[in-house]
């Protein structure tokens, strides 16, 4: 499945509930399954980090349809290596308190 498969299957699933609750509430539920996320790689259950990295990705999609975002046009941001050096794999040097993609101040 490509990521645009996924993200008009989870539009499918779910667009109408989650664009009627709205972007600010459903990034929050979104933030809630991140959250699930990171308790369950606490865990290293493999069973439950699959599905917690599912529902984070399904949260992430229709949060990204409800924000107008396509998910695979946006990650192509990535497609010629690191966004900074343009490397694969990142040849930048070690960031301080900084996340992949994040642009430099």
């Amino acid at each position: 499945m490509t990521i645009n498969e996924f993200q008009s299957l989870i539009e499918d699933i779910y667009y109408n509930k989650d664009s009627a609750r709205g972007l600010p509430s459903t990034f929050m539920w979104f933030i809630e399954e991140v959250g699930e996320l990171a308790q369950a790689l606490r865990s290293s259950n493999p069973d439950e980090l699959a599905e917690e990295f599912a529902d984070v990705l399904a949260w992430l999609a229709t949060t990204a349809s409800i924000a107008g975002v396509d998910l695979q046009q946006a990650a192509q941001k990535y497609a010629s290596g690191c966004p900074k050096c343009g490397q694969t794999p990142c040849n930048c040097p070690e960031p301080t308190g900084r996340h992949p993609g994040q642009q430099q101040a």
